[in-house]
């Protein structure tokens, strides 16, 4: 039966955007699992995919975080898939459970890195807030911004699906955040409905101006995005003793290489400042700890969670094309419909 759909990888795109050759959607066999399964092994029907700017470096085969891509393999990413045949005794036949799938409509698991989706949200909520995006914002929030009372933070990416949480976290935890985002429409959502202080639209305005309005007193905390010109202005800006978050860099994932270092780097000095990455993967194992809290937030009004879907398996590729034009707000994900 070659009804199991799947996208794989035709181009590594070094040192540019994504292409629509860069993946071929193929009719692979569907896997089956019958009597000779074996122990633990479950069958797995995708429902929804996930979409994260860190599929550029995967497929680059430049995040060195991850087993590389090889051309011809399924594109990697996240997914939430419906149990269908069940020989793991920690999954029965209907659960939701959340994991690496792949672009793939089905496959085989021995349930190794999945887990069941959160009772009483629903099952998205696993690609979003309750998954890697929230344990992102979360980590690289509290772990290495460390926000207090009264502290500025600033975002930059603050429409996407990390940086709208990061926001609302920072107020949570009683600190002013200021978004940075481009176009008028997502610097009016940042203040309207993701609760940010402030938004400046770095598409008309000057960034580095409008922190100096915004901030007399220098930025506390910032939470990077984006890179560029636009982290060289939030480097300029920040206060003393200030905590800089490296966690991702969407100009460099257009760029297809990394970008000059940003002039303002020296700042660090003048402000005696910290400047950390990170790969969140490091708190893994505080996942469900996290998740819990998280859980707890969105149960009782204080943190909103927001999800771009799409619908089609045939438009994953497009669907990943959209986080590098701006063009979601939330997480980004896709809605596998039945043939």
């Amino acid at each position: 039966m070659t009804d199991n759909r799947q996208w794989l990888l035709r181009a590594h795109p070094v040192g540019r955007p994504f292409q629509d050759g860069d993946f071929e959607m193929v009719a692979a066999v569907r896997p089956v699992l019958g009597p000779a399964a074996g122990p633990g092994q479950m069958l797995l029907r995708t429902r929804w995919l996930g979409f994260d700017p860190a599929q550029k470096g995967w497929a680059e085969n430049i995040a060195d975080y991850v087993a590389p891509l090889k051309l011809g393999d399924v594109m990697r990413s996240s997914g939430i898939a419906e149990v269908v045949e069940s020989h793991n005794p920690k999954f029965a036949v209907g659960d939701m459970v959340a994991g690496l799938t792949g672009w793939t409509e089905w496959l085989v698991s021995d349930g190794t890195g999945f887990e069941k989706t959160y009772p009483g949200l629903p099952p998205t909520a696993m690609l979003s807030v309750l998954g890697t995006t929230g344990m992102t914002a979360w980590c690289g929030l509290f772990k290495l911004g460390e926000p207090r009372p009264g502290d500025v933070v600033v975002v930059s990416g603050a429409a996407g699906a990390t940086g709208s949480m990061v926001g609302q976290l920072a107020r949570i935890a009683g600190a002013r955040a200021i978004g940075i985002a481009g176009g008028a429409d997502k610097c009016r959502w940042l203040v309207e409905e993701a609760g940010y202080d402030a938004a400046i639209d770095y598409k008309s305005e000057d960034v580095a101006a409008r922190l100096a309005v915004l901030a007399p007193g220098g930025v506390d905390v910032v939470f990077d995005n984006v890179g560029g010109p636009v982290l060289n202005a939030m480097l300029g800006a920040i206060a003393t003793g200030a905590r800089v978050v490296i966690c991702g860099g969407i100009s460099r994932y257009q760029l297809g290489r990394m970008p000059a270092g940003p002039e303002n780097y020296f700042n660090l000095v003048f402000r005696r400042a910290r400047m950390t990455g990170f790969i969140v993967l490091d708190w893994a194992a505080e996942f469900p700890a996290i998740r819990k809290r998280v859980a707890a937030l969105v149960a009782d009004g204080r943190l909103a969670w927001r999800v771009d879907e799409q619908t089609g398996f045939e438009k994953a590729p497009e669907t990943l094309m959209r986080l590098f034009a701006g063009a979601n707000r939330g997480k980004q994900i896709l809605k596998i419909v039945e043939g």
